[in-house]
């Protein structure tokens, strides 16, 4: 009997977890996963936030792009190019394009690049083919641009046989680059540059 009464002494000694003391511990359980969950999603929701910002961004660089419509034209007075000329519209998809050549900002430029030289920005006149009248080239227009007095610009010499670049930078959007080379006589007035 003794050894009975020890053994209830002993247990009734020792003390258990509560249920108060459970439900605390399962609620702080609970709280640290829901900070963790709404760590984990919130980095995700933000990762993919900024995947989509950058698939946007990359549509509107395409969407500006134009495309050449017919060939490259260059006008000769008989020894070197004074004029080059080419038609553009706008690819399919593609956001309008500032072409008007006096407008101070958000206009396009026509830059030159050859072995000896580059040139930043190039004089150009445009003209309206299809479309309104405005030099804003929009979905279904063309226009053609005629890059002027190229003989009289410090550095360019375009004579038999050169190869140039004209790059073609809109306000937004991708660029276009024209490279054409020269025939090996330029004697003609009017050269078909394809």
């Amino acid at each position: 009997m003794c050894r009975l009464k020890q053994l209830v002494r002993r247990l009734s000694e020792q003390r258990g977890i509560t249920g108060l003391e459970t439900a605390i511990i399962l609620i702080a359980f609970v709280v640290v996963a829901a900070v963790f969950a709404f760590v984990v999603l919130s980095t995700g929701l933000f990762s993919s936030e900024r995947s989509k910002e950058t698939v946007y961004a990359g549509l509107e660089k395409t969407r500006g792009s134009m495309e050449l419509t017919g060939g490259v034209a260059a006008t000769s007075n008989g020894t070197e190019v004074t004029n080059i000329s080419f038609d553009v519209t706008l690819a399919a998809g593609g956001s309008a394009v500032n072409w008007d050549p006096n407008a101070t900002s958000n206009r396009t430029i026509v830059a030159y690049i050859d072995d000896a030289v580059q040139v930043d920005s190039l004089t150009y006149t445009t003209t309206v083919i299809t479309g309104d009248a405005d030099l804003l080239l929009e979905p279904g227009e063309m226009l053609e641009i005629n890059v002027t007095n190229v003989d009289a610009i410090a550095g360019i010499d375009i004579g038999a046989n050169d190869t140039f670049t004209l790059e073609i930078q809109p306000p937004s959007g991708s660029y276009m680059v024209l490279e054409r080379t020269m025939p090996a006589s330029i004697s003609e007035t009017v050269i078909n540059l394809n």
